[in-house]
């Protein structure tokens, strides 16, 4: 078995959760799952403890991070720099579910799961980095607090949608889909009033301070902006 160190190829997670999925709608993510993909991989339980050693919460993260993978590669083929960015974190936030549309099961024990006090922490690591995928995907270039800010909300909205999706039995997921607009819609109300608020003097003005000690803010990996650039390649961070 090919490991990095001690730690075996991200290869061998992802074959343990495909193997593990049939059996999470009846197991869950346990250690029940983890044995019985073992059998039908061939996997050693050795190997398999190092994969996960926290056994069903470390399966469920890493189902999560293997559906964000996918979702990058997915998104990385698609051409969206034609739609507004409402389209584009729409477009991206549907995807997602669709790819784990037939395994829906396995999402709604993942969440009962990560809801866990103990697990809070790593949750909401998840549904950040869902976030920032799709707002990569999107084209952000923010290098300052908004970075920090559009992950926070869109992580927001999509664990939201995600637990409406969860109870919804409309056919082809309308009602989801349209719950999903009206979160969007939200946030696209907040970015327009963000926008009035630099665009009014005294506004700017009353914000001052704040503003100088968020300029100090820089996303992990910043880099300097072409002139020209805006915070989305193309577009406006608000629309009507």
């Amino acid at each position: 078995m090919a490991t990095y160190g001690d730690e075996p190829i991200p290869e061998t997670r992802d074959t343990l959760i495909e193997a593990a999925l049939p059996n999470v709608v009846f197991d869950g993510w346990s250690k029940a799952a983890l044995e019985a993909a073992c059998e039908d991989t061939g996997i050693d339980a050795q190997t398999a403890a190092m994969a996960f050693p926290r056994g069903g919460v470390d399966m469920a993260l890493a189902f999560h991070d293997m559906m964000d993978r996918r979702l990058a590669e997915d998104l990385a083929g698609v051409d969206l720099s034609a739609m507004r960015i409402r389209e584009r974190v729409t477009f991206c936030v549907k995807r997602r579910l669709e790819l784990v549309s037939e395994h829906k099961d396995a999402v709604r024990r993942g969440a009962s799961l990560l809801a866990l006090p103990p697990y809070a922490g790593e949750s909401t690591k998840a549904l950040w980095s869902t976030a920032d995928v799709i707002w990569s995907a999107c084209g952000d270039r923010s290098d300052d607090y908004n970075w920090y800010t559009k992950r926070a909300i869109l992580s927001s909205v999509y664990s939201a949608t995600v637990l409406y999706w969860l109870g919804d039995e409309s056919e082809g997921s309308a009602d989801t889909w349209a719950f999903l607009d009206r979160r969007i819609e939200n946030v696209m109300q907040f970015e327009k009033l963000k926008g009035q608020v630099k665009s009014n003097p005294l506004a700017r003005m009353a914000f001052a301070p704040l503003s100088h000690a968020l300029s100090f803010v820089k996303p992990p990996h910043a880099r300097a902006a072409k002139p020209g650039d805006g915070p989305l390649d193309g577009a406006q961070p608000a629309e009507g």
